[in-house]
């Protein structure tokens, strides 16, 4: 099998000619094949390029994601790019309204992968209502022809799957000036715009969901992750405002086809079974402590009840960067030892496998899941 189908055959519950192993190489891993620095990575080469020349050079499976830009802007739009410091730079980006001008700041390190300074909302009632029409656009004022050149560029050699939306709790907070912190305030404060944003949002991301999969060739959908995740919010809250979202994708994709891939940073073991019942069909990637709560494989294997695959685990940093390859070895074993020649395994990491870890750990990884996660 190709990598991409190995990944798709695993997503879809049925036993490929071996498990997977896909380690979430994302930033670091790519800048180091590609001899290149942080900034240059970010701005100048295609993230589906970086992961498809990365995922080759250690011969192994993998994901990423691309998304569409929008064709125009709804509001002129200015980007002024600024050197604040050594190897550093700013992105102030304006959007003008009607009402005044929205901005943002990103702040771009050669050594590290870039973060928010500056958020667009910072007025709730004012601004909401103009970033609301410049985010949640009709499918058709996107480039799809540019997300169909990447899918057919990366062909078989990874799995790339197309960026559908956030979940709630991570779209109202992700331009938000003040974050997480902040999010939750606004959901107390304005909890009746907020549920009635929602559902206008639920059926934004349903036909957006439809649209990803009636004009391109994509055969995935991902929720990525950035706030919601149990380590942050509670049962009670996800379960509220994010998990409606996921399962108004997961029927849209379902609907046309597709898969779902779900990524949940952090604790998770509370809602597992709503992952179940969602009938997610991949999630990621079930990190152990202290980044998360996972702690007994074969309580998390009977919790997803053959129903979602399971893709992540091995821990980034006691393992990976400090461990020995003999640790990588036998920790990759024991995953595969759980689901002891079942399908619905893909053998992933816990999270972002991180700049420090050792050539060795990494290749010692991907073999011992060859070797020994045959069918």
């Amino acid at each position: 099998m190709t990598p991409k189908k190995r990944m798709l055959t695993a997503y879809k519950g049925e036993k490929p000619d071996r498990v997977p192993v896909a380690p979430e190489f994302w930033y670091y891993i790519p800048a180091k094949v590609l001899g290149v620095d942080m900034i240059q990575l970010e701005r100048e080469i295609p993230h589906w390029q970086a992961l498809q020349k990365t995922f080759k050079h250690y011969n192994c499976e993998g994901w990423g994601i691309v998304q569409p830009e929008p064709k125009y802007d709804l509001f002129p739009i200015n980007h002024q790019l600024r050197r604040v410091g050594e190897g550093r730079y700013e992105d102030k980006g304006i959007i003008h309204t009607p009402k005044g001008e929205l901005t943002a700041c990103t702040l771009y390190d050669k050594k590290e992968p870039s973060w928010k300074t500056e958020r667009f909302i910072k007025n709730f009632q004012n601004d909401w209502p103009f970033y609301e029409k410049f985010i949640l656009r009709e499918a058709n004022e996107y480039d799809w022809p540019a997300v169909q050149e990447a899918l057919d560029k990366v062909g078989d050699d990874y799995l790339l799957e197309v960026l559908t939306g956030f979940t709630f709790i991570d779209f109202i907070g992700w331009e938000r000036e003040g974050g997480l912190e902040q999010t939750i305030l606004d959901i107390v404060d304005h909890e009746r715009y907020l549920f009635e944003l929602q559902k206008r949002y639920i059926h934004w991301i349903t036909e957006f969901t439809q649209a990803i999969f009636s004009k391109t060739t994509a055969e995935s959908v991902n929720i990525p992750c950035i706030w919601s995740t149990l380590s942050l919010v509670s049962p009670r809250m996800w379960r509220k405002w994010d998990k409606p979202v996921i399962e108004a994708v997961v029927n849209a994709a379902h609907q046309m086809n597709g898969l779902v891939h779900l990524h949940f940073h952090g604790n998770c073991m509370e809602v597992v079974e709503d992952f179940a019942q969602l009938g997610i069909d991949c999630v990621c990637p079930f990190e152990r402590p202290p980044g998360g709560d996972v702690t007994n494989l074969r309580k998390v294997k009977k919790k997803l009840a053959g129903r979602v695959t399971f893709s992540g685990n091995v821990h980034t940093v006691e393992t990976l960067i400090r461990g020995t390859p003999g640790d990588v070895k036998k920790e990759t074993i024991e995953i595969l030892e759980v689901w002891e020649g079942q399908p619905r395994l893909i053998l992933g990491t816990g999270d972002q496998v991180g700049k420090e870890t050792p050539e060795n750990n990494i290749y010692a990884m991907i073999e011992t899941a060859k070797k020994f996660g045959k069918y």
